[in-house]
């Protein structure tokens, strides 16, 4: 059964979002630091009047910063609302999702992000769990940073 799949770059690598996982895909302005938060977590920033917590999605899977990147794929987790930072995105596709092979060597954080593989044009595309990239115990409540 096809679904539908936002395409992204992030890390070096196109991957694919399910549709279910994204609510929109922006281009995003300044983002304020947050003292104390983890190193995946580069800060907040307003979007369409409300407080998104901007995930640098590269650190989330264990490589260097993002540099420069201004797109962000905003996910709403557990009532929360993030933008998860990529390099470029395209459009959605429909793709028959399949499981990842136990003979796929995915190196650390990649390998508890990723929960499947779509083909695009003979190319298999890591599916990302945006969920995975958040950091544990990552609540940043827009209530209580507003206050």
């Amino acid at each position: 059964m096809s679904e539908l799949f936002l395409i992204a770059h992030l890390a070096g690598r196109w991957v694919a979002v399910a549709a279910s996982q994204v609510d929109s895909a922006v281009d995003i302005g300044e983002v304020v630091a947050v003292p104390c938060a983890p190193p995946a977590v580069r800060g907040l920033a307003a979007l369409r009047s409300r407080v998104v917590t901007v995930i640098d999605t590269q650190v989330a899977l264990g490589r260097e910063p993002a540099r420069a990147a201004r797109r962000a794929i905003i996910a709403a987790i557990d009532g929360h609302h993030y933008a998860f930072l990529v390099d470029a995105f395209e459009d959605v596709f429909p793709f028959e999702r399949t499981s990842l092979s136990s003979g796929l060597a995915l190196d650390g954080r990649w390998a508890a992000a990723a929960n499947g593989v779509v083909e695009r044009d003979g190319e298999p595309l890591l599916v990302l769990d945006l969920t995975a990239l958040v950091p544990a115990g990552t609540v940043i409540d827009d209530q209580a940073i507003a206050a």
